[in-house]
């Protein structure tokens, strides 16, 4: 009887440690980050092949007109702040996957050509790269000789009689090809602009979380001369005063998952605008400004990253790696 006794008092206790393993394991399993949160190329440390041979790195010498690092400690990549061997020995190793999405939609297709062409000469050269294309005329799409381990995808889109209309669509397109295809077997995203061409190299150096570019046009004005949406009832209000660095709407990316966190705010937020009958000054730029205001960016590309070919190039700008060609907006928007 005692011992019995004993067994009934042991077989709770014996259920109760068996239910608390259960809840711990699944606590563990389930509870861990998707894989796809942060990809096979995203680590906390860098390693280099051994015995890698590199010019010297120095933390006294270096540039000094420009600025290198933003206040929060994020990078700003500038042509002399990195050293492009040391990188590609970096991340070649990893096998990273590069997706790209560039819209080309109506008259916009006539820039296509120029861009992939410029892309397969400089844009991370020897890594593995998807360029998705959205268009309403796909029959329109070149055929461009693509490297190794590159390849495109065209996705069909309507067409719009309004810019703007295209313009906010992105947001949303964007989202769904993360959703849809991206997770399953790319790294990191960039999202550019089709009316734009590559001169020289962009490649690792411009990897990280959240990838912002600054604007050629007012990195060396005061924020309160940037345009950034003034509409107190907007969703991508900015009130005077406040913001970092005004950025580009045509040149952004990062990680799939904070890319996809971007879209799908910008996407909520004009939606919200429009049921109120508001659209900001600038479209999805408009709002990319106020995410990135609040959500700063992990790494930032200078102008060098998106020039404009008919500025003419400061001193500190010491190359042009992608710029945005000179058009007639009349010639090839559906509406000015």
């Amino acid at each position: 009887m005692q011992m019995y006794a004993m067994n009934s008092k042991a077989v709770p206790a014996i259920l109760l440690t068996l239910l608390l393993m259960v809840v711990l394991y699944y606590y563990l399993t389930q509870s861990r980050v998707p894989t796809y949160v942060i990809p096979t190329g995203y680590v906390f440390h860098l390693e280099t092949p051994d015995h890698l041979q590199y010019s010297q790195p120095s933390i006294v010498k270096g540039r000094t007109d420009v600025v290198a690092v933003t206040p929060w400690l994020a990078p700003i990549v500038w042509e002399g702040t990195f050293n492009p061997v040391l990188l590609d020995s970096i991340y070649k190793q990893k096998k990273i996957s590069i997706a790209v999405t560039v819209f080309a939609v109506g008259k916009y297709i006539m820039f296509l050509k120029n861009f992939l062409e410029t892309a397969e000469q400089h844009f991370f050269v020897g890594f593995n790269v998807h360029v998705y294309v959205f268009t309403d005329r796909p029959k329109e799409v070149p055929k461009v000789n693509m490297a190794v381990g590159r390849q495109l995808t065209v996705r069909s889109v309507p067409s719009s009689k309004r810019w703007q209309e295209i313009s906010a669509r992105r947001m949303e397109l964007i989202q769904k090809l993360i959703e849809e295809q991206l997770r399953k077997n790319s790294d990191y995203i960039f999202c550019l602009d089709v009316d734009s061409k590559f001169h020289d190299r962009w490649g690792a150096e411009s990897l990280g979380g959240l990838v912002a570019v600054i604007h050629p046009g007012y990195y060396l004005d005061d924020r309160g001369k940037f345009p950034y949406e003034r509409q107190s009832a907007s969703k991508a209000y900015v009130a005077h005063g406040e913001g970092d660095f005004y950025y580009c709407g045509g040149a952004f990316g990062g990680i799939l998952e904070e890319v996809y966190l971007l879209a799908n705010t910008c996407r909520s937020n004009f939606e919200e605008d429009a049921k109120n009958g508001i659209e900001a000054a600038w479209q999805e730029e408009s709002h990319l400004n106020r995410y990135m205001w609040i959500n700063k960016p992990s790494k930032v590309l200078s102008p060098e990253y998106l020039w404009q070919d008919f500025k003419p190039r400061n001193p500190e700008v010491k190359t042009v790696r992608f710029s945005g060609v000179i058009k007639n907006y009349a010639d090839i928007r559906p509406n000015v």
